[in-house]
């Protein structure tokens, strides 16, 4: 028999080579954790992530789980992990979980927020975590497209993956804007995300903004199911892996 535990973390991606682990490099928040699970328990722990986060991508809420053959207290495995985990890699809940629950299959909704700073310089505080656009977007005509991206769509122009052998159809239920200062929020839930999705959403609706594209052109895009259509993919640090909701 063996225990499942769900646990809710946040992160700051700057110097980390993304969520998932590989094998040129051991600045992984998925290595990380795994490191810590494993000496705690004992034995070789898998960790699974609610999604892999890329590199320099950040999350306030991402969710993970792994099974362990001894019963732990939620809130000793929650000390112990936040003790030996590095400062940037924080977990804030941890719970016991039926056995067959899975982070990332049994997901429904995720939700990513992008931050961009329009203003001339960056704030000092807050550098790492948006992105320095620099300059002021029309925020009407972003919001005009971003209705025409809702929905359920195939969204192959939006993913980096060029090999991608599985669907490329996903449905995204909003996307939102909120302006606060100098920085832009954009804020995108949906079903899931292909790979670097949100970014290229993000660099695609950056263009409206800017007037290099027309709100209308979103549906050609996404008729068009090819990478070069879409707008460049906007710098991992602005994004943040917000909240993960289950059924």
């Amino acid at each position: 028999m063996s225990y499942n535990y769900k646990i809710i973390l946040q992160y700051d991606g700057t110097r980390y080579d993304g969520w998932q682990k590989q094998g040129n490099t051991d600045q992984t928040i998925q290595g990380k954790l795994e490191a810590v699970i494993s000496k705690m328990a004992g034995t070789e722990t898998e960790v699974h992530g609610s999604g892999r986060t890329d590199a320099g991508v950040h999350a306030y809420g991402q969710v993970a789980n792994f099974h362990l053959e001894k019963k732990w207290d939620s809130e000793e495995l929650k000390d112990y992990l936040n003790r030996y985990l590095p400062e940037d890699i924080a977990v804030f809940s941890v719970e016991e979980v039926d056995e067959r629950f899975h982070s990332r299959l049994n997901a429904a909704k995720k939700t990513y927020t992008y931050y961009v700073d329009m203003g001339p310089k960056k704030n000092v505080f807050t550098r790492k975590y948006v992105y320095g656009l620099g300059q002021k977007l029309n925020l009407s005509a972003m919001e005009q497209a971003a209705v025409k991206l809702c929905g359920t769509h195939d969204f192959k122009s939006f993913c980096s993956n060029k090999k991608m052998k599985k669907s490329t159809v996903r449905t995204i239920h909003s996307i939102t804007f909120h302006q606060r200062d100098q920085v832009l929020e954009i804020r995108y839930t949906g079903d899931g995300f292909l790979y670097n999705m949100v970014r290229i959403l993000t660099g695609t609706l950056i263009e409206v903004g800017m007037g290099k594209r027309d709100p209308g052109s979103m549906e050609q895009i996404v008729q068009a199911k090819d990478r070069q259509a879409a707008g460049y993919t906007a710098p991992p640090e602005g994004l943040f892996l917000t909240k993960v909701e289950y059924e």
